[in-house]
């Protein structure tokens, strides 16, 4: 009798006529609200560059959005630059190889710290977790003098050698790796594979969603990076792209409108791995939260 009453109040529930505007939670409207304050915030930098990107040397201090004038001849003449596509290769290639190397080796020393047991494996873990604590402005003299002494002034590897492994990557992999049962790392080693083929046929592809977020905030990480290849290069042709910018401000003057357009074109591979890859991105964030 209980369960037929139950149905029936279901029933009535949802032939029950609703409205298409139901009351508004106050609650939700502020939420959303904040939201939007928030993304006209962060939106409104890269819609300016744009903006100046546009614009005539006489007009870049007009704050106005939409200008009087739109030009293309910034971008004309930062294209013809020859000076450019050297500084954007040099970019894509350092933050390629980064990537790949820094990829490699946090999962490998994840995959050892997480899954290997052996004396002293927690004090090599928060040795590397502690150096997450240490500015890179504080690193940037014991890089140099180490380039200095071994000759890597003024290269690429000088450039990438900072990076090719990272403690985050490292803790983030490490993570990850602790939701791979072992029972499958058993199976693989009864059947004869070595502990590097089981690393690598079995435990990476388990933990996809992390390798294709690190990798995408190691690139970007390193496309957009400028303190340390500034310092440690000092022929153009080695300059990555942030770094070559800088070359059309001068003592006396300074092109803001080739600045922006220069950093409107190096905006464009980051804006497509992140469209691209997105769905990697948020997946591997809310994995290593639920993880943690």
């Amino acid at each position: 009798m209980a369960d037929t009453q139950i149905r029936a109040s279901a029933d009535a529930l949802l032939r029950a006529p609703t409205s298409p505007r139901g009351p508004r939670d106050p609650a939700a409207i502020i939420r959303w609200t904040l939201l939007a304050m928030g993304a006209i915030v962060m939106v409104m930098p890269i819609v300016y560059m744009l903006s100046a990107s546009l614009k005539y040397p006489y007009e870049m201090y007009n704050l106005n959005i939409i200008p009087k004038e739109p030009t293309a001849e910034n971008y004309t003449y930062v294209l013809s630059d020859g000076r450019f596509y050297r500084w954007f290769l040099n970019s894509f290639i350092i933050a390629t190889c980064t990537t790949v190397s820094a990829v490699f080796f946090d999962a490998l020393v994840g995959y050892a710290l997480c899954k290997f047991r052996f004396r002293g494996r927690y004090i090599v873990f928060i040795a590397i977790l502690s150096t997450l604590m240490i500015p890179t402005e504080m690193l940037v003299i014991p890089w140099y003098l180490m380039s200095r002494t071994l000759g890597w002034l003024d290269t690429y590897w000088g450039i990438m050698f900072p990076g090719m492994m990272t403690a985050f990557g490292t803790f983030l992999m490490k993570q990850f790796f602790e939701t791979v049962p072992d029972d499958f790392l058993e199976a693989a080693r009864i059947d004869g594979l070595n502990e590097f083929q089981i690393w690598w046929s079995v435990a990476l592809p388990m933990v996809t969603p992390a390798l294709s977020a690190l990798a995408i905030f190691i690139f970007l990480g390193n496309w957009t990076a400028f303190i340390w290849p500034l310092i440690v290069t000092n022929s153009q042709n080695l300059y990555t792209l942030p770094v070559g910018l800088t070359t059309f401000s001068v003592e006396q003057t300074v092109d803001w409108e080739l600045i922006m357009t220069g950093a409107a074109l190096a905006t464009i591979p980051t804006l497509i791995v992140f469209l691209i890859f997105q769905r990697y991105i948020i997946r591997g964030i809310a994995m290593a939260g639920l993880k943690g």
